[in-house]
């Protein structure tokens, strides 16, 4: 032995010896098992292919900055849903009360199953197939659905966009084309459009001049070319911000980001100057504390939580993939989530500020209409002018007066009061009338605009935030799908994301046909939400059960350089798994109880209606929800029976430069922290090897001498390093 080396050295040292094994190996030459003789498995050693895997980890597009990573992780989670699905949800469930099972179904599921998806993202450092693929080979089939789910949703989400886009150039002109109906000669008689004055004018304006919709799912109608037109816009934008990656799009969500948030602020300050927006604003927050202990509130609460964030779609953890290794994930996690639950706030505040002043103008209206009725029937003796108060003008009627004058003629007139056919005029029953989705945005928000001074202004406003909430959801959504493609199969970026773009386009001109808003509404409620609760309740058994709660927190702990809180120890392992579980019964059963249908426009009628998918339909709707849960027992099984390779390592001992390390997934709970030859628990290393050797279907190694259940770990020493750095 050379004279120099470090154990001769220690020979000829009178110092007392402390180092264990792994300190000694620590500081040999690193041994390539491909390469030497410990290569058991016949596995030829290529040199090019290992130089592109480093060259790819080291090479992997990073964020610019952390607001920026903040600022997409936002512009994912902060969507049109904010805005038109959780006001409504809390007006009808409790106003806010609502509130409540909310922020508690946040704490306990959402932020746990979030910071769970950053955590993995960020460590493994791959897109949503490459992270389970590497957790749990079987239930690799994870990442697969959820970039189906992510291309349903992807092609009806961008349809809502080309929506937008039409509004918001229909929006630079004084009057509003909404604002009144047209009218239409027939000879030398003009007439008001007989749909648009049995309906109102902004109803007509979205079902006919914008959708041209159809009576039914049934009649194609031919495509409806200026919303194709507004969809190919759309497409393009989300193309031109993805073609880069994060380097094109982590600059849009500056902007996407970032602006949706001035334009709900100049809403909401323009709101409360308008007369009656407090009325809206207290009808929305006067908690029904009944409404709290009724189940069907909870899990309305439940999925909004779950879909607010974007769970399981593989856009919360492509984003996070792009992280250094050492970034607080807890940290964006918590802030995420609660940034999202404010905006829903703010978004609630606007809403019902705004609606609260339509409501206001509707019920004055509505007054003045029954006030020249019962004029009307004072003129013709049908009513006698003692039954009106005598404080009460007609020329400045109120209405309280209105109500008191209705309240005295339906006592006298109680037997024929129905035959005179006058309305109660009730504030609150206009601020009941529950308006959620395209109906707030394109038909009540709409209306109420027309009132406010420089409508237009407001009207570019309003659907230039929608485009920007729209966008942003879409690079996430999108960003679910080439993330994990473009890792796992090694094609180009710019390539891929255009023909994935064009793809779209041709299958999304399924929804703007005359009939497209039906489809919307199918793809809307069937293609993901069952599938992504099965998703997401896979992900969490997959790391709280498969890989191991203990060594995940371990993991964590290596990798933020503190321990996470206990709590989310039993979030993962207990509490998630079980609300999850819950959520996906009750959504079961709601399929089962409620009968698939859709509200139908019936052009002859001015009025919605609701009606059953036919058969085919409801094969689409079938096979949706079929296609979109296919990976996950596909996969299992081909892998399970080794039909395809499932990138797991048998190998029990591989050498590379770092720290010796065993498997410690089946050691006792006492013996995780004294693994290797160490007695402090935080000189730990990390159970999860970076590179993995695949031996193939029935490989064994002579070295092996057990295997984890999955065959994923054996029980030997593995020398193994981090990827990118030493956590």
């Amino acid at each position: 032995m050379p004279k120099n080396s470090k154990v001769t050295q220690r020979e000829h040292s009178s110092e007392h010896v402390t180092e264990s094994v792994a300190d000694l190996l620590a500081h040999q030459e690193p041994v390539d098992y491909k390469r030497s003789v410990l290569n058991v498995t016949g596995e030829a050693w290529d040199k090019q292919k290992e130089g592109d895997e480093e060259l790819d980890a080291e090479n992997r597009p990073a964020w610019n900055s952390k607001l920026q990573y903040i600022l997409a992780q936002i512009g994912y989670s902060v969507g049109l849903g904010n805005v038109w699905r959780f006001p409504y949800l809390c007006q009808k469930n409790g106003g806010g009360a609502y509130l409540v099972p909310y922020l508690v179904l946040l704490i306990i599921i959402g932020l746990p199953l979030f910071f769970l998806e950053l955590a993995v993202g960020q460590r493994i450092r791959r897109g949503s197939i490459g992270v389970w693929n590497y957790i749990c080979p079987r239930l690799g089939g994870i990442g697969y659905a959820s970039c189906l789910v992510c291309f349903f949703v992807g092609l009806y989400y961008n349809v809502i966009i080309g929506w937008s886009i039409f509004y918001f150039f229909k929006s630079f002109q004084y009057p509003l084309p909404w604002s009144e109906c047209p009218i239409v000669r027939n000879g030398s008689v003009a007439v008001v459009e007989t749909e648009c004055e049995r309906s109102s004018a902004t109803t007509y304006f979205w079902y006919r001049e914008a959708l041209d919709i159809s009576n039914s799912i049934s009649e194609s109608g031919g495509l409806n070319w200026k919303m194709t037109l507004c969809l190919l816009v759309a497409w393009s934008l989300v193309g031109l911000a993805m073609i880069k990656g994060i380097q094109s799009s982590g600059k849009v969500m500056y902007f996407s980001s970032l602006f949706p948030y001035l334009v709900l602020v100049c809403f909401l300050v323009r709101g409360l100057l308008l007369r009656g927006a407090v009325d809206g604003i207290m009808h929305m927050f006067t908690p029904k504390l009944d409404k709290m202990l009724d189940p069907q509130v909870w899990r309305e609460a439940a999925t909004q939580v779950f879909f607010a964030l974007g769970l399981g779609f593989g856009g919360v953890i492509a984003f996070s993939s792009y992280n250094k290794q050492d970034n607080n994930c807890h940290f964006d996690a918590t802030l995420v989530s609660f940034i999202n639950f404010f905006t829903s706030v703010l978004a609630t505040l606007v809403v019902f500020a705004v609606l609260g002043f339509k409501a206001n103008i509707m019920n004055e209206k509505c007054v003045v209409e029954n006030a020249e009725k019962i004029l009307g029937y004072l003129n013709t003796n049908v009513l006698s002018h003692d039954l009106i108060p005598p404080h009460v003008n007609f020329s400045h009627l109120t209405a309280k007066d209105y109500n008191e004058m209705y309240r005295v003629i339906m006592t006298v007139k109680e037997g024929h009061f129905k035959e005179l056919g006058l309305d109660a005029c009730l504030l609150e029953d206009e601020l009941n009338k529950s308006v959620q989705g395209t109906g707030l945005a394109f038909i009540a928000f709409t209306e109420a605009m027309t009132h406010f001074p420089a409508s237009p202004f407001w009207s570019v406003m309003f659907f230039l935030m929608l485009i920007n909430l729209g966008l942003g959801s879409m690079i996430g959504t999108m960003s679910g799908i080439t993330t994990p493609i473009i890792d796992t199969f090694k094609v180009r970026k710019e390539v891929f994301t255009v023909g994935c773009c064009i793809f779209a386009f041709v299958v999304g001109l399924i929804f703007v046909q005359r009939s497209g808003n039906y489809f919307v509404t199918m793809f809307d409620d069937y293609s993901a939400t069952l599938p992504l609760t099965v998703v997401v309740i896979l992900e969490n058994i997959a790391v709280a059960w498969i890989y191991g709660t203990k060594k995940f927190m371990q993991e964590l702990t290596e990798m933020l350089g503190f321990r996470p809180y206990q709590f989310y120890y039993y979030a993962w392992k207990y509490v998630s798994p079980i609300c999850m579980a819950v959520l996906m019964t009750a959504s079961i059963i709601q399929l089962g109880v409620s009968p698939p249908g859709y509200s139908a426009w019936i052009r002859e009628e001015a009025a919605e209606k609701f009606l059953f998918y036919p058969t085919w339909a409801m094969a689409i709707l079938i096979s949706l929800i079929i296609l979109a849960s296919l990976p996950l027992p596909l996969v299992f099984i081909l892998r399970q029976f080794h039909l395809v390779s499932d990138g797991s390592n048998a190998l029990s001992v591989t050498y590379k430069k770092g720290r010796m390390m065993k498997d410690i997934s089946n050691l006792e709970d006492n013996d995780e922290t004294r693994f290797i030859l160490s007695k402090v628990p935080s000189e730990t290393p990390s159970p999860m090897p970076t590179h993995r050797s695949y031996l193939g279907p029935g490989s064994s190694s002579p070295m092996e001498m057990s295997s984890a259940p999955n065959g994923r770990y054996g029980s030997g020493y593995l020398l193994a390093s981090t990827p990118e750095s030493e956590l």
